[in-house]
């Protein structure tokens, strides 16, 4: 996947500088990170409506919208797809596999014996402890 999201970049930085009058990407680009953002919220949301009516195809086409706006609004913001896979690499190191960081300021795991499924059952045991 990461190799498919690097293409997609690397077509999205080759594209940038394009005519805005026949190209997509160079038309974003010219419009600024606020017309980006917009787009990455719009597919966001598209991805999320067709998951709830059920529409399996509609969600990965509009997923795949999303990733090329995302890459879009990477590449206005100077970050690279490789920024990103080191950030959930770090995630993973510190917390385990899981869907997100907490809200709050959570300590680190110390390394154990334990699976990925159980530290990240501690995190959340005691993020909802912090919170009581």
């Amino acid at each position: 996947m990461s190799d498919s999201l690097e293409r997609l970049y690397q077509a999205v930085i080759a594209a940038r500088d394009f005519d805005p009058a026949t190209s997509r990407t160079a038309r974003l680009f010219q419009r600024g990170p606020a017309k980006m953002a917009k787009k990455v919220a719009e597919e966001a949301v598209e991805v999320a409506i067709d998951a709830v009516a059920g529409k399996p195809d509609a969600v990965i086409r509009e997923s795949a919208d999303l990733f090329y706006n995302l890459a879009v609004l990477w590449a206005a913001a100077g970050i690279r797809p490789e920024d990103v896979w080191a950030e959930i690499d770090r995630r993973e190191r510190l917390f385990g596999i899981a869907e997100k960081l907490p809200k709050t300021a959570a300590k680190p795991l110390k390394p154990s014996a334990r699976s990925a499924r159980e530290r990240v059952v501690a995190l959340e045991a005691h993020r909802l402890r912090k919170r009581r």
